[in-house]
């Protein structure tokens, strides 16, 4: 249902105050001047700057700048025609209480008359006492063929050179997508004043400058996809699936029937590889990756923990195809009964819009503490498999030890990666990683020479893995997998009873 269609309808059912939410004022009245013209209504907008200002129709109340001056105004004013009254900004007023109490009052006196009050603001936060009178539309951001029109208009602008391609043209509108039309217009002027001209050379510079801006929204944020499975050491069962599903959004895909896949579930041992496989998949898709993070969602204010999840689900949708990482997903409970059931709700609209999107967004949702998620996220349906990461295997650890040593630019053929695997039993990627790190150090503070496989043993012999530190977690966390709860993201060999085995205590003996 479009916008406009939305606002339409609830107008014709006599609802007497709609919130639309939206920071582009300029756009969602450009849209309510059509409908309204379109439908024999007159429009008229308020501000407390400028007071009543007539965008359609005849007729205009006189004065009227102080707000309850304005209900009141609105109240007495007759006209023969149906009336939309625009009220911009006036969420400004929630916390006085005449003016809340009036418009509360008014909101029902109306469903008697030929007047309806639409408020425009930045974010959908109410008071309590006029959630029940209140009907909440959400404003898009604007799609290709608006941003087209952005661009189009930016050209008629005296001195603004335009060399683009059409091919050129479509993907720097793509770029563009999830930005308002003024910071659109802002952006593709910026790129004019730095070249010159905007040609096909701008669209890295738009997706940096959407980076930017993306980031001023709470909990969402474009995370870089340089990670490639060269990079991730093992969980070869999980790449085999990903590769399998590489063309899932494809055009071809499409043409076939396939759906669009809906995401995994990453659940296991902290510091088994959860953050960079969600990276290694927007690399090997080709696609932006957002991540989510839940714990950010939460606000102090009535309704803004709601607010935030639908502003970020939203922008998702937009930017579309692409993965949505939604980090530490337990967080989501983090806050148990304590916040008035605000977790609970924001957990509902996750899971709600996870069943039901019809975009292809990709959910790569990671979790360390399993007990505190509800059995319903991890059903089928939501995710297209959950995928546990476990104490690397021996093969495993060899890998991951010869990627580390190669990203350090040394070549692993120089060191003895079957030991270094043998002795590593019950370490995971991030301390074999760090115990690589820690042999560095050894080797350049006695006199920068380079280091070896003696010293990276020497590195391992002083950690605590985790396996150990917290051997009843991992215990319970690994009890999923041998249940048959989850499907392992490693292959499974003759490494399988290895793999099963916490370490006691781990004993390194050196050359």
């Amino acid at each position: 249902m479009s916008f406009t269609t939305e606002i339409d309808l609830n107008l014709r059912s006599k609802a007497t105050l709609i919130v639309v939410v939206s920071p582009e004022e300029e756009r969602i009245l450009e849209s309510l001047k059509t409908l309204c013209q379109n439908t024999g209504r007159a429009c008229i907008a308020w501000d407390i700057a400028e007071g009543f200002q007539r965008v359609t129709g005849e007729h205009l109340p006189a004065g009227g700048r102080d707000p309850l001056t304005a209900l009141e105004q609105i109240e007495k004013f007759d006209s023969p025609d149906p009336m939309v009254y625009v009220l911009r900004d006036f969420n400004s007023f929630w916390d006085n209480p005449t003016v809340k109490r009036k418009l509360r009052t008014l909101s029902e006196t109306l469903k008697f008359t030929k007047k309806s009050i639409i408020i425009t603001a930045a974010a959908a936060v109410l008071p309590l006492e006029l959630l029940d009178e209140t009907v909440i539309v959400d404003f898009p951001l604007p799609n290709v063929d608006e941003l087209e029109t952005v661009l189009n208009r930016l050209q008629l602008t005296p001195g603004v050179v335009i060399k683009l391609s059409d091919g050129g043209k479509e993907k720097l509108l793509q770029a563009a997508l999830g930005l308002t039309a003024a910071q659109a217009r802002r952006v593709f002027a910026k790129a004019v004043v730095r070249n010159g001209y905007l040609s096909e050379g701008d669209i890295d510079f738009v997706n940096e400058e959407k980076k930017q801006i993306i980031r001023e929204i709470e909990a969402l944020e474009y995370t870089d996809h340089d990670e490639t499975a060269e990079n991730v050491g093992g969980l070869g069962e999980l790449k085999k699936w990903l590769d399998s599903r590489e063309k899932a959004f494809s055009s071809e895909a499409r043409e076939y029937g396939l759906p669009a896949p809906k995401g995994i579930a990453l659940i296991g041992i902290p510091g088994t590889g959860k953050s960079l496989t969600a990276k290694m998949i927007g690399s090997l898709w080709h696609l932006p990756i957002l991540r989510l993070d839940v714990g950010a969602l939460f606000g102090s204010l009535v309704g803004e923990s709601e607010e935030r999840v639908r502003r970020a689900l939203s922008l998702v949708e937009l930017i579309a195809p692409c993965v949505l990482w939604i980090d530490e997903l337990e967080k989501a409970l983090a806050h148990g009964g304590l916040d008035a059931g605000t977790s609970t709700r924001v957990f509902g609209s996750i899971l709600t819009w996870m069943q039901e999107k019809k975009t292809p967004v990709f959910v790569v949702a990671t979790a360390n503490d399993i007990s505190s998620l509800p059995p319903e996220l991890l059903r089928r349906g939501r995710f297209d498999e959950i995928f546990f990461l476990d104490l690397p295997t021996e093969a495993e650890r060899r890998e991951i030890f010869g990627v580390h040593i190669l990203i350090r630019r040394r070549l692993p053929e120089a060191f003895d990666l079957d030991r270094l695997a043998a002795a590593s039993a019950g370490y995971v990627g991030a301390e074999i990683e760090q115990a690589v790190i820690d042999a560095m150090y050894i080797a350049f503070n006695d006199q920068q020479r380079e280091f070896t496989t003696a010293d990276i043993l020497d590195a391992l012999r002083q950690q605590v893995p985790i396996s150990v530190s917290q051997r009843e977690n991992i215990e319970r966390l690994r009890s999923w997998l041998r249940e048959g709860r989850a499907q392992s993201a490693s292959f499974r060999d003759s490494t399988t009873a290895e793999s099963q085995f916490v370490p006691l205590q781990i004993e390194i003996d050196h050359p």
